[in-house]
């Protein structure tokens, strides 16, 4: 459908919504046949596709010495740039937009729709189960506090203080657990910890560390936690972009991932995993929507989603969070991954003497696009500024969100200059090119150089 039309069946949209659960069928088979901790792709033996183009890719930036450059976005870890399928689909639901369920207009009908077909797309695209729930939250944060609210009562959560914030913070009652010295230490930590516990219990860990990119054992760790009769929740909020989920396949309970990082920066994310503990729990939010009446009493919604989506939800989000998923499965993983994995080793290959990267388990572990580091006698912030002001370049600069797990990694060296434990992390997307990658290892052998 053109943008700014309307001419859309609603029974097409209708129909595809009724026919995800075979969807969601396939793609489990498809993960179930990879071999585990590998992510499948269902574009294997077939044409690869380009990669979709991405909205500003041909943004300038001033420098200070008054020209412009190509802008060199090298903080997809943050937020990534949208692509240009989630814009189309987006402006495509415009016109009709709506506000979503008990609306017997056209418009509405067709809202309610595309945002219920949304929530079957990122099903499938997560690999779930056919019945697990899928509750659109803000993000990753959102969907992990919303998961806190669920726990059955006196529910202990183990958690290692290597993860982000989102996953670190949102638990009334925690175990803490040090960063691991190796994937076969995350396992073992895991499995005592978890086995000195009594009642219910839930394991909490990253699929990819926002701080140093590192794959986590994510099948291992799932295996230990139901083995101690425990579930775990696992942040995808950095895998989702750059790996395939599969959540039924690896036995995963819950997954949280965020759209603004999976391309579709629209504030919207999402909560997927077994309905049971959602269905039981007070609603994450009180008002319509969430409620099947309102009396002397009120008697809130059974279904999951419904219980935890309170009032007018972000419907373009979800919209544009499923548009996303749709386009990074139509492309494939393969090219995905080895566009970021070539780039990802030029840019690790061509890091100057006096440039420390930040890891956990050592340089030849699997990571995603996420390279961190700190630069001799030079600030994390003086880095990064001068990166943006002289050489169009975009990073991030800090502790990213997850304070004890940088501490850890810088140890006494902290940051070299400022001694405030930050660093520079350059992260690598979909319309990330060598140019860039190029640009940025020269402007730090400039630095070092200083």
């Amino acid at each position: 459908m053109a943008p700014g039309g309307c001419d859309v069946s609603i029974l097409t949209i209708l129909d595809a919504a009724n026919t995800a659960a075979t969807v969601d069928a396939a793609t489990d088979a498809v993960a179930a046949a990879a071999p585990a901790g590998v992510p499948a792709d269902a574009s294997t033996g077939a044409a690869e596709c380009p990669l979709p183009a991405v909205v500003g890719s041909d943004l300038l930036v001033p420098l200070a010495d008054g020209r412009q450059v190509p802008y060199a976005n090298l903080d997809y870890a943050a937020s990534a740039p949208c692509l240009e399928p989630v814009r189309a689909a987006v402006a495509e639901a415009l016109p009709a937009y709506s506000s979503v369920h008990r609306g017997a207009g056209y418009a509405s009908r067709l809202t309610t729709a595309r945002y219920e077909r949304a929530r079957h797309t990122v099903r499938a695209f997560a690999g779930a189960r056919p019945g697990d729930a899928v509750v659109f939250t803000r993000n990753t944060t959102d969907a992990m506090n919303l998961l806190a609210r669920c726990l059955p009562e006196g529910t202990t959560v183990v958690v290692f203080d290597s993860e982000h914030h989102a996953s670190l913070l949102p638990w009334p009652r925690a175990v803490r657990l040090a960063p691991p010295a190796s994937p076969g230490e995350a396992v073992r930590a895991a499995d005592e910890a978890l086995a000195a516990i009594d009642g219910p219990k839930l394991l909490v860990v990253t699929a990819a560390s926002n701080v140093t990119g590192e794959l986590w054992p994510i099948a291992a760790l799932a295996h230990v936690a139901h083995e101690r009769g425990a579930r775990i929740a696992v942040d995808a909020a950095q895998y989702a972009p750059h790996r395939r989920l599969a959540v039924a396949a690896l036995d995963l309970d819950y997954v949280a991932f965020s759209g603004h990082k999976l391309y579709a920066p629209f504030g919207a994310g999402a909560l997927v995993g077994r309905p049971d503990w959602l269905a039981q729990a007070e609603p994450y939010l009180r008002g319509g929507g969430a409620t099947r009446n309102v009396a002397d009493e009120v008697e809130w919604s059974t279904d999951p989603e419904q219980r935890h989506e309170a009032g007018t939800p972000n419907v373009l989000g979800a919209i544009a969070l499923a548009a996303a998923c749709e386009a990074l499965t139509a492309t494939g993983w393969t090219p995905i991954v080895r566009h970021e994995e070539r780039l990802t080793a030029r840019l690790r290959a061509g890091l100057p003497e006096g440039v420390r990267e930040l890891a956990l388990w050592g340089p030849d572990h699997p990571r995603i696009g996420v390279v961190s580091f700190t630069v001799a006698g030079h600030p994390a912030r003086e880095v990064a500024e001068i990166l943006s002001t002289e050489y169009g370049i975009g990073v991030r600069d800090g502790r990213f969100c997850a304070h004890p797990f940088v501490r850890a990694l810088l140890g006494e060296e902290g940051d070299c200059a400022d001694g405030t434990g930050a660093a520079v992390r350059a992260s690598i997307g979909i319309g990330t090119t060598e140019e860039h990658i190029d640009r940025l290892v020269a402007a730090l052998h400039d630095i070092v150089r200083r």
